[in-house]
């Protein structure tokens, strides 16, 4: 469920010439929003993270295993959920050895739907809106495009997956550490818009940020900070040791205006909203709830 907004406080300035959102939270209540929180925007490739947590309640419910075949021979739920199938970025190809390399992969995704699909018996639109829409109350999200990137939402929405993500009632505490650990360490690859990165820190469908540099989120993220950005100029991160989630949708495809400003943003929201996800942690198991 959405938290209530708490703050009255001064615009974050965002030094940018097109319409956005803006918003952060804890574990319990919004803090912040900038722009329209019910505006629906494209999520591009933050899908993800939300497509991975529907695969993550159908392993916790004992119809998927991460550790079953599923995508190319050798390759698993696991593999491909850490995007390391080998896919290529799109189609069918295969351009690397299973757990070779760090490829990130749009078909990877949507093979896992095809396969939860199969699993489950439900097609996958109806498995998300069943599971992670109805569980998280997400009024806005729209799940009928690509389980990659075709997902369309609001800023309020990504705000309380970033609760859920910070505290889960959806997946127990154990799949949900797992799902923000890094898997197969010390792969390297391309992360898109920012290079290549040795090592290319993933977990179970979530981007970790770890050491990266460059990278989208901020010098003040904590090596924990887990989250996805999309082509879209979206962006959802979860700094687990700020027990902050903050997430950006705008008009704007991703580009440098983008690269330039989010670190710096991401910063500034660490900096005036610290104190309160510290509170919160110390509230707050950090478990299911």
């Amino acid at each position: 469920m959405e938290g209530v907004e708490t703050d009255r406080a001064p615009e974050i300035p965002v030094d940018v010439d097109f319409a956005h959102a803006l918003g952060v939270t804890d574990a319990e209540t919004t803090l912040h929003t900038q722009g329209e929180q019910t505006r629906v925007w494209d999520l591009a490739s933050v899908s993800k993270p939300l497509t991975a947590l529907g695969v993550l309640i159908a392993v916790d419910r004992g119809l998927v295993d991460l550790e079953e075949p599923a995508g190319p021979e050798g390759a698993t739920v696991r593999h491909l959920l850490a995007h390391t199938a080998g896919y290529a970025f799109d189609g069918d190809e295969v351009v690397g050895g299973v757990g070779a390399r760090r490829i990130y992969s749009n078909t990877g995704f949507e093979v896992l739907a095809a396969h939860v699909e199969e699993a489950t018996g439900f097609d996958f639109v109806d498995w998300m809106e069943q599971t992670v829409v109805a569980g998280l109350d997400l009024v806005d999200l729209e799940v009928t495009g690509s389980p990659a990137a075709g997902y369309r939402g609001s800023l309020r929405d990504l705000l309380t997956f970033g609760r859920e993500l910070l505290a889960p009632t959806l997946i127990p505490e154990e799949l949900w550490r797992e799902a923000r650990t890094v898997q197969f360490p010390g792969l390297a690859g391309i992360l898109p818009g920012y290079g290549r990165q040795k090592p290319n820190d993933w977990g179970l469908g979530f981007e970790i940020r770890d050491g990266k540099q460059p990278h989208w989120t901020g010098a003040g993220s904590s090596p924990e900070t887990f989250g996805h950005f999309g082509q879209s100029g979206s962006f959802l991160w979860v700094d687990p040791v700020a027990g902050l989630a903050a997430a950006f949708l705008g008009e704007q495809p991703f580009g440098p205006e983008h690269v330039r400003v989010w670190p710096g943003l991401t910063d500034a929201l660490l900096e005036r909203f610290g104190d309160a996800g510290h509170s919160s942690r110390e509230h707050s198991s950090g478990g299911a709830r």
